[in-house]
């Protein structure tokens, strides 16, 4: 099983003034191409700051991350931007779609902001659409799409630029446990495409359909199960 993510002694450290904050602490963590990996651990373990690393949303304070083995610590901004449009898709808590717009423009969004033509945007939205159930509902606008509806035209934003990760914050939070479980099932048949999840989660039901469970406590690896 190839490596797409490496970790290696990655540290993240706040610093105001002279109080210092352990974000993260000598993290080594390799990823695996077509997993699905959970990180869980409460509030304030440093989940969404490991999350932010990988998303290269952050740089750590220490340590080297390797994506498709590539050293990614370092990169300046637009570098980090170049990879994130390549490489990473992102799923969030909320489910940010823009409200005027219908489900496929949606995702036609995103695909011209990852520079495809506009022929080829229409084409490829409704195709993850469909890929996400949503064929029959790609018209409408998110006021008239349910919660895991609303979440599934995300994932299907997420997927515009044929990613090999999709790091996920909170994926089901606002869900209900039924539809919270058919969003976990999608992004569970995502990994079957060669996909890899990473999600973040307090929900015992996300965690438990992973490959394997990242349990974090005060910045550190206590568990990989």
């Amino acid at each position: 099983m190839s490596t797409v993510y490496e970790l290696v002694e990655v540290s993240k450290i706040y610093r105001l003034g002279s109080v210092e904050t352990i974000a993260l602490m000598d993290i080594n963590l390799k990823i695996y191409r077509g997993e699905y990996l959970a990180i869980v651990g409460p509030s304030g373990s440093g989940k969404s700051t490991l999350l932010n690393i990988l998303g290269l949303l952050d740089k750590p304070s220490r340590g080297k991350v390797f994506l498709e083995g590539k050293d990614v610590s370092g990169l300046s901004d637009s570098e980090a931007s170049n990879i994130r449009s390549k490489h990473i898709g992102f799923v969030f808590q909320m489910f940010n779609l823009v409200p005027w717009l219908s489900a496929l423009e949606n995702v036609e969004l995103a695909s011209s902001i990852a520079r495809i033509s506009r022929k080829e945007a229409k084409k490829r939205a409704r195709e993850l659409l469909e890929l996400v159930g949503l064929s029959h509902r790609m018209h409408h606008r998110p006021s008239q799409l349910s919660g895991g509806e609303q979440q599934r035209v995300a994932i299907a934003r997420a997927l515009v630029n044929n990613p090999s990760v999709l790091l996920a914050d909170e994926p089901t939070g606002t869900l209900d446990s039924v539809t919270g479980a058919q969003i976990v099932r999608l992004l569970r048949d995502l990994t079957k495409q060669g996909v890899t999840v990473v999600a973040v989660t307090h929900n015992p039901d996300v965690a438990s359909v992973a490959d394997r469970t990242v349990k974090l406590r005060d910045g550190r690896v206590v568990s990989i199960e």
